[in-house]
């Protein structure tokens, strides 16, 4: 009895598949190039608008945009001193009391 369950010819049928699964794959590629290039362009639109919206908004008033920006500084800082603190394993306080 012959085996023929290991022959390597290729049938017509699995050619045809093959291209197609190729072409929709391409497809698929440019429909998703498509997309995110009108998404980056509606972000890049988005970050531009706000952008000018908080330009205007500081000019408009400026001691209160310059008190936010410090009290977002001071945070800042006060978070990477804490951070650099907890990093370096150092358990005393300011005045050296050690904590518990």
């Amino acid at each position: 009895m012959v085996d023929d369950t290991t022959s390597t010819a290729t049938p017509a049928a699995d050619s045809s598949l093959i291209d197609t699964a190729v072409e929709t794959a391409s497809d698929a590629l440019d429909v998703a190039l498509a997309e995110s290039k009108s998404f980056l362009s509606k972000a890049q639109e988005t970050l531009a608008n706000a952008a000018g919206t908080a330009m205007n908004t500081v000019k408009e008033h400026p001691i209160a945009s310059a008190g936010i920006a410090a009290g977002a500084a001071a945070a800042v800082a006060g978070a990477a001193y804490r951070a650099s603190k907890l990093l370096s394993g150092d358990t005393a306080d300011d005045d050296g009391a050690t904590k518990g």
